[in-house]
């Protein structure tokens, strides 16, 4: 793939996270929100037979989290990482990713955040309500990061009634 292709390819991502974080605005989250929202993770996860661990936060206050079965301790720290992407930039962790390779580099060598502490993969995803910003984070971990990020789309998607 040319050099132009690629950066074409990058852009094209980029317009298409940024647009996911805008259409998946909520009205509100509560704690009954946090637990639909999961359970809901926990279903679709289930069957597909995803080996993943599920976080939902607002604020610095744990709502939900599962680890299915396949899952270890390791996704647990990739959730963690991913989360506190999410916070520090406000946006997809994924899209956080995609925004420094299309500026022909990585997250890891020009963050100058702690690799042990961040992570730019797909699969973290900002708590957006109307009207108040981000609030928090939804997250899964345990595939690879681009069916991370698709399983957080596609249940927030569900869950909206979209």
């Amino acid at each position: 793939m040319s050099t132009e292709d690629t950066a074409r390819l990058l852009a094209e991502q980029i317009t298409e996270l940024e647009s996911q974080e805008r259409q998946l605005v909520l009205p509100h989250f509560t704690y009954d929100d946090a637990w639909t929202l999961g359970t809901l993770l926990v279903r679709m996860a289930r069957e597909a037979a995803a080996p993943v661990a599920i976080d939902i936060r607002r604020g610095g206050q744990q709502l939900f989290h599962a680890a299915l079965p396949g899952s270890t301790p390791d996704n647990d720290a990739w959730i963690d990482r991913k989360r506190r992407v999410v916070e520090r930039y406000g946006c997809s962790s994924l899209l956080v990713g995609t925004r420094f390779r299309a500026k022909g580099t990585t997250f890891e060598a020009s963050s100058r955040l702690d690799p042990d502490t961040y992570a730019a993969h797909g699969g973290a995803f900002p708590l957006t309500v109307e009207g108040a910003g981000v609030i928090g984070t939804v997250v899964v971990s345990g595939l690879p990061q681009l069916e991370d990020h698709a399983m957080v789309i596609k249940a927030l998607h569900q869950f909206l009634g979209r």
